[in-house]
């Protein structure tokens, strides 16, 4: 890969349709090196990536399907380790637009902040493209509900995907969980050691024919709302037992409540 400061990490599974192009957009669109990580795909995307590998691409594959938390983790792992300033996740199945990458990365060096955070309730002008799944938006309303009580963090989107993170603010984390409670974890971490937040409206994008399911009975919005709360009373114990190692830092992002 190359010596730019920055890194654009993509978790793909299963998404061969759309990965060439979330990647060749962001070549196009940014000077950021980017690092995809295949969760143990098996429709070709690893294949179909490893011959976009170059001197801006690499290719991480894990030989099974280990979960969207294990991919984050390790692509924040490898931020890390090549000492990048800055690093960017977005999805690979279109839903995050890499347009909007440069505008992250220009933002969280501008500000200062440890983690840029898109949200797709701040700015009601970018929701008239398509309807957000009803199901999917109760449960994101309910859980950041849950971790703005907790942590006084005020934000508005607790799943979104699309962050830009300063490296170094990653290295104190202690983050252990591999699956789509992820984020939770996350959030209880930054709490803990004080990182410091801003939200950042991106548009809610979910084509018509949406349909991405969760594995198992994940897919029962009971069952993973159930799984959700698991993992964050687990986190956000553990952060409370630890106790905060900076002093608390007045949240920067702006508050709004879910639609």
């Amino acid at each position: 890969m190359g010596l730019t400061q920055d890194l654009v990490v993509i978790p793909v599974y299963n998404e061969r349709a759309t990965v060439r192009q979330v990647i060749e957009a962001t070549l196009g669109l940014t000077r950021a090196d980017v690092l995809v990580v295949d969760d143990g795909s098996t429709d070709g995307s690893a294949e179909l990536v490893a011959g976009l590998v170059g001197p801006r691409v690499a290719l991480l594959r894990h030989p099974t399907n280990l979960g969207y938390g294990r991919t984050l983790r390790d692509g924040f792992r490898v931020a890390l380790e090549r000492g990048a300033s800055y690093v960017v996740t977005i999805d690979a199945d279109t839903q995050h637009e890499p347009a909007w990458i440069p505008r992250f990365l220009e933002k969280i060096r501008a500000t200062g902040v440890d983690v840029l955070s898109g949200s797709r309730y701040l700015d009601p002008a970018l929701r008239g493209r398509e309807p957000i799944p009803p199901e999917r938006l109760a449960i994101n309303r309910e859980v950041t509900g849950w971790i703005n009580a907790r942590t006084g963090l005020a934000l508005t989107d607790a799943f979104c995907g699309f962050k830009a993170y300063r490296v170094a603010a990653l290295a104190g984390l202690d983050l252990t969980e591999d699956g789509y409670a992820f984020p939770l974890e996350f959030w209880a971490e930054a709490w803990r050691v004080g990182l410091t937040v801003l939200e950042e409206p991106v548009p809610p994008v979910y084509s018509p024919t949406f349909e991405r399911r969760f594995p198992g009975p994940l897919d029962d919005p009971e069952v993973r709302l159930a799984y959700y709360r698991e993992v964050w009373e687990r986190s956000i114990r553990k952060a409370e037992r630890l106790g905060r190692k900076l002093p608390p830092a007045p949240p920067l992002g702006r508050e709004a409540a879910c639609p």
